[in-house]
């Protein structure tokens, strides 16, 4: 009986640029600090749940940077003074924001805002 595995020819892993030590530490170095300023930019943005972002398209809902700024600024404030869970009402939508953990839960439109009832939260900004 024949052996029916396939075997492929391994294959070195080559450099694609020359790391020589002076270059690379150097490069290292910056490469670290522009890591650490993208993470900590990164870490400060309110994200939204998977839940949250089909509500935003099935309510044709969009913000513009200058509009996360904005929520981001608030969910800073809210979290200084303790909330967790808040009604952040932005140009005419509502959403509910875990501050802990920077995510929007879920988002309405205005009009569908006016005829429901919050429950869960403990706080509200109106930005």
């Amino acid at each position: 009986m024949a052996d029916q595995r396939i075997f492929f020819p391994s294959q070195p892993l080559l450099p694609i640029d020359d790391h020589s030590p002076a270059r690379g530490t150097v490069q290292n170095q910056s490469s670290q600090e522009d890591f650490a300023s993208i993470l900590s930019k990164e870490k400060d943005k309110v994200v939204f749940s998977h839940h949250a972002q089909q509500r935003l398209l099935e309510r044709h809902l969009n913000f513009s940077p200058a509009d996360l700024a904005r929520l981001g600024e608030a969910v800073d404030r809210l979290a200084a003074k303790g909330a967790r869970e808040s009604l952040v009402y932005l140009n005419d939508a509502a959403l509910v924001v875990s501050v802990a953990n920077r995510t929007v839960i879920t988002a309405m439109d205005g009009t569908s805002a006016r005829n429901n009832i919050f429950m869960n939260i403990d706080s509200a900004a109106i930005i």
